[in-house]
């Protein structure tokens, strides 16, 4: 199962929709976005993709009454889960917070496949080692929304436990944008 990553959209629609819209063409099956929605009505860019989208807040909270109205309706396919979350999408355990530092200590503990976090604007990728001899990924899809850093969403793959970060290529883009792999 594929999964487009992002955080940090900060009310940026169209670089949110052009991110959705670049993971689903790639094979993404659900959106996780890792905070800092803000507005949202920002999530309305989602529903045309049809695809299950899991929604945490961050420091930027916005109307969270309003975030959890839209999730409630039965017509959405979004999931609103508060400041964190733990999930399970195609057999694995994910964990997802706002702070990189919560992750970080999170990912620690051996008891996720993958821990996804936002926060700083910093796209990256790394292999945390855990409590159980192992290590768990830990996966920061940058800003979404561009805000003071390019903007960067990541396409995962929880079969092969593999992760891409990608450069969101908006509307009226000529050049395609590059990818990192972690």
């Amino acid at each position: 199962m594929k999964i487009c990553i992002v955080s940090d959209s900060h009310d940026n629609r169209p670089l949110l929709e052009a991110a959705v819209r670049e993971a689903k063409a790639a094979g993404a099956e659900a959106v996780l976005h890792c905070g800092d929605v803000v507005a949202p009505s920002t999530l309305e860019v989602l529903k045309p993709f049809n695809l299950p989208a899991h929604v945490i807040h961050g420091n930027n909270t916005g109307d969270l009454y309003m975030m959890g109205l839209i999730s409630a309706k039965l017509s959405n396919k979004t999931t609103y889960y508060g400041q964190d979350a733990g999930i399970e999408l195609g057999g694995r355990r994910i964990f997802m917070v706002h702070y990189p530092h919560y992750a970080e200590a999170m990912a620690t503990t051996g008891d996720w496949d993958l821990v996804c976090c936002g926060h700083d604007h910093t796209a990256a990728i790394r292999a945390i080692r855990n409590m159980s001899g192992n290590s768990t990924p830990l996966v920061n899809p940058g800003t979404v929304g561009g805000i003071k850093a390019v903007a960067t969403w990541v396409l995962g793959d929880l079969d092969t436990m593999t992760f891409e970060i990608h450069e969101v290529v908006a509307s009226g883009e000529q050049e395609t944008a590059g990818t990192r792999s972690g």
